[in-house]
């Protein structure tokens, strides 16, 4: 296998498409994600990023490209931690959040995790760690 001399250090940010993002700031904020940044670039167009509490990677809340269409909901691939999943599911239900009926339970080595949508449809991934 080759490897090249990039640089490469870390993932920081990953983006999610949004239609609303006012609505997208107050739902991430609400699971305690804080909004570091919230840009308006120009015609139209705003640039927000929210980040857990802890970790460095963060989340872009931006519009989708002019043209582009509806923004379809995803599997998005984001895995958010937390040290009690019940405490999480329980949390979130009681706030609103679309999450899974029920936490999946697999057994060792896999974690206790659910799936659960931002307002956009997207789906992010809850597992205790």
């Amino acid at each position: 296998m080759s490897t090249a001399k990039i640089g490469l250090k870390s993932i920081n940010l990953v983006c999610v498409p949004t239609v609303d993002q006012d609505k997208a700031i107050a739902f991430y904020e609400s699971l305690g994600f804080e909004k570091r940044t919230d840009i308006h670039m120009g015609d139209g167009y705003r640039w927000v990023e929210v980040y857990p509490p802890q970790g460095l990677a963060g989340i872009a809340l931006a519009p989708p490209p002019p043209g582009s269409g509806p923004v379809e909901p995803s599997d998005t691939g984001i895995t958010l931690n937390t040290d009690d999943i019940d405490a999480a599911h329980a949390g979130m239900r009681e706030l609103g959040v679309d999450v899974d009926a029920e936490i999946m339970r697999q057994g060792d080595p896999v974690p206790p995790m659910f799936f659960f949508r931002d307002p956009s449809g997207h789906t992010l991934l809850m597992v205790e760690a």
